[in-house]
């Protein structure tokens, strides 16, 4: 890309531009001598945003969650299941339906559906055509769901494959559905996570989105142990992602941690 030169900078803008220094390097110093305070703002550590027992975890959901009720039902048989914690967030699995409407979105691959909330979730917002491919080795835990999916009138909608999620994706681009796809989300296991986005980034549309899930993994991405093979996966995708030409992507602290690929 061609740089503008640095005479060419109209004067309003150069002014400007000074001013918003003066005001972070204001900003910083008073963060030093007040550290409770950065630009007139609280600072917050993540955990006690998106913690599980935050308060400010609680009034967002207060505040922001709409959720249907059988989504509510499967989401409170999940949490007394002894692996309960493995399910996505309530209101991240919102933010995916959310974008699943937005991009008018038809296909949809989700890898990893454990008891199938958030399959339920996207089902419950694609047009009655829609379909989600629901991939997972374990049908005893989707058998949860099942019923549920049933309940919610959407059971058509959602294709379950329980066999290894390479081999469904492969299968996928042998029968040539190649960018046909709008939606994918991925949370499964951790060590294949680069397989699954490769793959992932040939079955989506341009402009469709990867969302990744457990992008933090509890903090240990920070300092990957040698023998935690999951973190250090994990950050190997974040450091490409970052640097990847083919996507566009956001990083969200919700849950534990979700990164949005909008694929070029």
């Amino acid at each position: 890309d061609s740089k503008m030169p640095l005479l060419s900078v109209p004067k309003e803008v150069a002014v400007g531009t000074a001013m918003l220094g003066v005001a972070f390097a204001t900003g910083m110093l008073a963060g030093k001598r007040y550290p409770s305070l950065v630009f007139g703002m609280p600072k917050s550590s993540p955990s006690e945003v998106t913690g599980k027992s935050s308060p400010l975890r609680q009034y967002l959901l207060d505040h922001s969650l709409r959720e249907h009720p059988i989504l509510k039902k499967l989401r409170l048989l999940t949490t007394d299941h002894p692996w309960g914690r493995m399910m996505v967030s309530c209101e991240q699995a919102q933010l995916m339906a959310n974008l699943v409407k937005l991009i008018k979105a038809k296909k949809v691959i989700e890898i990893g559906v454990f008891t199938g909330y958030n399959a339920l979730n996207m089902a419950l917002v694609l047009p009655d055509n829609g379909r989600v491919i629901a991939c997972d080795i374990n049908e005893d835990y989707a058998k949860i769901g099942m019923p549920l999916w049933k309940e919610a009138g959407v059971e058509h909608k959602i294709d379950l494959r329980i066999k290894p999620a390479i081999q469904t994706l492969d299968e996928l681009l042998a029968s040539g559905e190649a960018e046909t796809f709008d939606f994918a989300f991925i949370d499964a296991d951790k060590e294949s996570y680069n397989e699954y986005y490769e793959k992932c980034l040939r079955l989506i549309k341009k402009g469709g989105i990867i969302a990744i899930d457990n992008v933090f993994w509890n903090g240990k991405v920070l300092k990957p142990k040698k023998d935690d093979l999951a973190a250090q996966s994990i950050h190997r995708l974040n450091e490409k992602l970052l640097r990847d030409a083919r996507v566009t992507i956001s990083m969200l602290p919700m849950g534990d941690g979700v990164t949005l690929a909008f694929k070029l």
